[in-house]
């Protein structure tokens, strides 16, 4: 069992601690009304005015019948609106459903009607997509959508029955009476949510299957957000940049929620740009730095082209994926000064659940996601649920008050994650040493077998990414005649690199053993992404397929050293995507 770091989780200092995200919110209004908690388009906004715009959503849902334990959705870049609506919700026993405002038919068919949302926040239009006229015709599709509220009014023409605006929403409260108890219009009595209650259904990402709603509660969101305040050290003038999307833990817990219980600063963009992202960092002297190892890549570009003055930041917080030990060394080199670490966390622990030890240095930070915070405890298990001993792979569990309620209407699948004794099987596939620095060596259903071996690409990725020409690499399993799968593997050269496969392949023969040297070695410029930013390995494998069905491998290469008969002739792949 892996004993927790065991730090102060910050708590605002009252008597009774605030049990639900509302109550947090109504706590700071209370304390610091007037303290900047967010800066969006330039302009502060106070705990207190995010308060007060909580309530008047909240009375404006309330009069439009939304009532406690109904879901409303939001698929809106980041913003006012979008916290408005959380924290409205969140007063009134509301669940969020949180969507990608790139999602479409498919996903949106499938995610509000099988969360039964009431009412959809969205643009009227966004990066060339005309939502209004979109949800015009597809609003038969989702029955249980009562009410589209657009954040900007839709044009004459393109207004549907079912169709309103945000500032409706808000109208609609202060009709009700400008002294209405938030949840008194919808239920008649005063609303007051308790920590179980769900506070947030978040749609993982659905790579087998279809997509599961994990239920957040108000007690598992600010558990993890406390646990990462307390173990980071945050406090009122620690800041950061919002970039990271909301409808995602990485943007929702570990950027707002947290630094709502630290009493710190967000100063948040509708998206991410590297280029706003290193900009604002310069002009609000912003303190901590998050993002996705792909975001670093890209930010590391943009400062290389256009240098700006980061040098306030004192924490960089890399999450989401596998940090690549060459992606490390470059991060750490520009941010001297600053503190790099590892978050590892899924949607179904609701946030941060293992961070980087305070002590850690760099070599700790290339080898290790950390340690479990808070109270939070982990364990390593084998196939029949088994601790094993340090040093051996097995998958993570983890259990805590951070760990989600389940997946909403999904018994059987909420079965198989959610088990026993509070354990969350995370399915990622860890080793843990013998002070529990975990390290991950991939996920269990990315595992593939090579003649017999088990092969975790992580650790092939891990490898790849100490190469100097190499940015980003990306690895899984392909079936092959010989030894029933082989890695395929696809690598982003670092700016102005050249990649020779060949060198990776005896790069890898030196540091592995020979059943895990990449067979198939693709060069991209860049890989696709899923919208929490990790690599998309599945539209990967789907391009891998379908260049290998149009029989465009680029030539062949010696696989490296081997203990099995040679592949079969063309088995092995250079060069670029076709």
């Amino acid at each position: 069992m892996l004993a927790p770091d065991d730090p102060n989780a910050t708590t605002p200092p009252t008597t009774a601690p605030p049990t639900t995200v509302s109550e947090l919110l109504a706590w700071r209004a209370a304390h610091d009304t007037d303290r900047v908690f967010l800066v969006i388009d330039g302009q502060p906004v106070s705990f207190g005015e995010l308060d007060h715009l909580a309530t008047q959503v909240a009375a404006g849902l309330g009069a439009w019948d939304i009532r406690p334990g109904d879901r409303v959705a939001v698929a809106a870049p980041n913003g006012l609106p979008w916290l408005g609506l959380f924290f409205a919700a969140a007063r009134l026993g509301v669940a969020l459903v949180t969507l990608n405002p790139r999602y479409r038919e498919e996903e949106l068919r499938y995610m509000l009607n099988q969360s039964g949302a009431r009412l959809l926040l969205c643009p009227t239009a966004m990066a060339g997509f005309d939502f209004v006229t979109f949800f015009a015709g597809f609003c038969a599709e989702v029955p249980t959508v009562e009410r589209f509220v657009f954040l900007d009014p839709p044009t004459d023409e393109g207004r549907f029955d079912r169709a309103a605006t945000f500032d409706e929403l808000i109208a609609a409260g202060a009709r009700a009476g400008a002294n209405a108890t938030a949840g008194a219009a919808a239920t008649g009595a005063e609303a007051v949510p308790g920590p179980d209650d769900p506070a947030v259904i978040l749609y993982t990402s659905g790579t087998t299957g279809m997509p599961r709603g994990a239920i957040l509660t108000h007690r598992s969101l600010l558990a993890s957000a406390r646990a990462q305040v307390g173990h980071l050290g945050w406090d009122e003038h620690t800041s950061t940049v919002g970039s990271l999307p909301l409808n995602h833990v990485g943007g929702l817990t570990c950027g707002i929620l947290s630094l709502l219980v630290a009493g710190g600063t967000v100063v948040l963009l509708p998206a991410f740009s590297p280029a706003a992202v290193l900009a604002t960092t310069a002009e609000h002297r912003t303190t901590v730095l998050s993002g996705v190892p792909t975001m670093f890549v890209m930010l590391l570009k943009a400062l290389a082209d256009n240098p700006v003055d980061t040098g306030s930041l004192r924490q960089v917080i890399v999450g989401g994926s596998i940090l690549d030990p060459s992606l490390a060394r470059q991060v750490a080199a520009t941010w001297p000064d600053a503190q790099l670490i590892n978050l590892y966390g899924l949607s179904e622990s609701s946030g941060a659940a293992v961070l980087s030890a305070p002590g850690d240095d760099l070599d700790m930070v290339t080898r290790s996601i950390g340690v479990p915070i808070g109270d939070f405890v982990g364990r390593v298990v084998d196939e029949t649920g088994d601790p094993v001993p340090p040093g051996t792979v097995g998958e993570l569990q983890l259990r805590g008050a951070c760990v989600a309620a389940g997946y909403w209407n999904m018994p059987e699948e909420t079965a198989e994650t959610f088990l026993p004794g509070g354990w969350l099987a995370t399915g990622d596939m860890v080793e843990a040493d013998a002070d529990g620095h975990l390290a991950v060596r991939g996920r269990r259903k990315e595992m593939y077998i090579q003649g017999g071996f088990n092969v975790y690409p992580a650790e092939v990725e891990a490898v790849l990414g100490t190469h100097p020409s190499v940015a980003l690499a990306a690895g899984f399993g392909v079936p092959d005649p010989v030894y029933g799968e082989v890695g395929a593997y696809v690598v982003v050269p670092r700016p102005g690199a050249a990649v020779d496969p060949d060198e990776l392949r005896a790069w890898c023969a030196a540091r592995l053993a020979d059943y895990k040297v990449p067979r198939h070695i693709t060069v991209a410029d860049e890989v696709p992404l899923t919208p929490a930013g990790k690599v998309a390995k599945s539209d990967l494998r789907r391009r891998f397929q379908a260049a290998s069905q149009c029989g465009s491998r680029a030539g062949s290469a010696s696989p490296g050293r081997t203990s099995a008969p040679p592949p079969a002739p063309g088995q092995e792949t250079t060069g670029d995507w076709p």
